[in-house]
């Protein structure tokens, strides 16, 4: 079966599956990012634990170092871990349902393919 001889709902339907297996990708691309993300801001939480409360903490500020107090930094990058992970967690449920979308799409275009009208 050629491109050209499939019915146009059918090319639709199979544009639209693309668009969703791409939206997927991005989906899924993003929480990686975000998990990344976390696992930094776990594991800087796990040094800063580490220090004395009067320790000298420097922060990054794009090219440059800043001086900083442990307790803020503590408190901002446990306020940033929770934004992360509540957009981990959208991010999951779109994924969940993208993925629910594509199978559906799927079958449909399956079988319409089976048997064509």
């Amino acid at each position: 079966m050629s491109e050209t001889t499939l019915p146009p709902q059918l090319q639709e339907q199979l544009l639209r599956l693309q668009q969703l297996q791409q939206t997927l990708e991005a989906v899924v691309s993003q929480k990686q990012q975000l998990e990344l993300e976390r696992s930094e801001i776990d594991n800087a939480l796990a040094e800063l634990e580490k220090m004395a409360d009067d320790a000298v903490i420097y922060r990054s500020i794009g090219a440059l170092l800043v001086k900083t107090e442990k307790k803020k930094t503590v408190d901002e990058l446990r306020e940033k871990k929770e934004l992360t992970e509540t957009r981990i967690t959208v991010l999951t449920r779109q994924q969940t349902r993208t993925e629910e979308r594509v199978k559906e799409l799927q079958q449909i275009i399956q079988e319409k393919i089976k048997t064509p009208s």
